[in-house]
């Protein structure tokens, strides 16, 4: 398995505040309230993997031009970071994408030389026609579709396959409004799965989770480890607190690089060559566990219970 650690292999991923980790692997997304220039500063010092200014859901309709506008003046003043639009077809996305060409850094062709606009979060997704003609309007910029309705969910797999599509997002608040689900992961549980198998079957990047509400402790934990556990990467956050917490909870864990460097370490004492059916598996995730530790940071320790910890799994069936 080969984790890519650039976005483009014209293009090279540099860590810039705003965008501190290659969005194809980003784990924390900060929505920042783009009628409230004052937290942007803030949320580009925050643990934020990549920081969205949002000038949809959060902006109420009299402060939309406003907020683009700021948004605008942030980006081309030094400063990066991705901005979530209105959905394709409002009367404000034509706004948006107007005002965002100008805010292209130069690599993009653009006028930004330092800064500017990184991607966009594209809210309201329900075909691939949304995605596309955006794309066309902001080119070499990445879309991520934020997928939010039934039918959105219906069409998910022609959204991830569309051309301009570079990452899938689950918008759970209109979601479960749209359709009357739970918040439960029991209720959730087929909808996340949707996002995981059509990202996958895709090639895509591992799909964004919706945020938690309200929260940094213990639920966002739970909620986080939800995430993860239905192959999900990413999960947008609505706090510059809840990214620190987000980041740890879809890293790979201290176990899981003591149980990487083990198995790497036993498979090349043993002359590197594969010996059973559950070796490359075994060997790939090994290697996608030391790459991700590798591009967030992340260093083995010390684990408490390390003398009694489990043993390599032995088959694909014990992880």
């Amino acid at each position: 398995m080969t984790v890519t650690l650039s976005p483009s292999p014209t293009q090279p991923f540099s860590p810039v505040p705003g965008q501190r980790i290659d969005p194809e692997l980003a784990r924390s997304w900060l929505l920042v309230n783009a009628a409230q220039p004052e937290r942007f500063q803030p949320a580009e010092d925050s643990a934020a993997d990549i920081v969205i200014l949002d000038v949809e859901d959060s902006v109420a309709p009299a402060d939309k031009p406003k907020a683009l506008q700021d948004t605008v003046d942030w980006l081309t003043s030094g400063h990066t970071a991705w901005v979530r639009l209105n959905g394709y077809g409002s009367k404000w996305w034509e706004d948006d994408v107007a005002a965002l060409a100008a805010t292209l850094p130069a690599h993009l062709g653009g006028p930004v030389a330092e800064g500017g606009l990184a991607g966009v979060v594209l809210a309201m997704v329900e075909s691939t026609d949304h995605v596309n003609e955006t794309a066309k309007r902001l080119p070499g910029v990445p879309v991520v579709a934020l997928v939010e309705t039934a039918r959105g969910l219906q069409r998910i797999d022609s959204i991830a396959a569309a051309k301009g599509t570079f990452r899938l997002a689950f918008g759970i608040g209109d979601f479960r409004r749209d359709t009357g689900l739970g918040e439960s992961p029991m209720a959730l549980a087929y909808t996340r799965s949707q996002f995981t198998i059509a990202a996958k079957a895709t090639g895509l990047p591992g799909a964004i989770d919706g945020p938690t509400v309200g929260t940094t402790g213990v639920k966002l934990a739970e909620a986080t480890a939800v995430t993860a556990e239905f192959g999900m990467t990413g999960k947008l956050c609505l706090a510059p607190e809840q990214c620190a917490l987000v980041n740890e909870g879809l890293s790979p864990s201290q176990e899981e690089l003591a149980w990487a460097q083990d198995f790497l370490e036993e498979f090349a004492a043993s002359g590197g060559q594969i010996r059973n059916g559950s070796d490359l598996p075994r060997k790939a995730r090994a290697e996608k566990i030391r790459a991700l530790a590798a591009a967030f940071g992340v260093t083995a320790g010390h684990i408490p219970d390390e003398d009694n910890r489990a043993a390599a799994p032995s088959d694909t069936y014990h992880y």
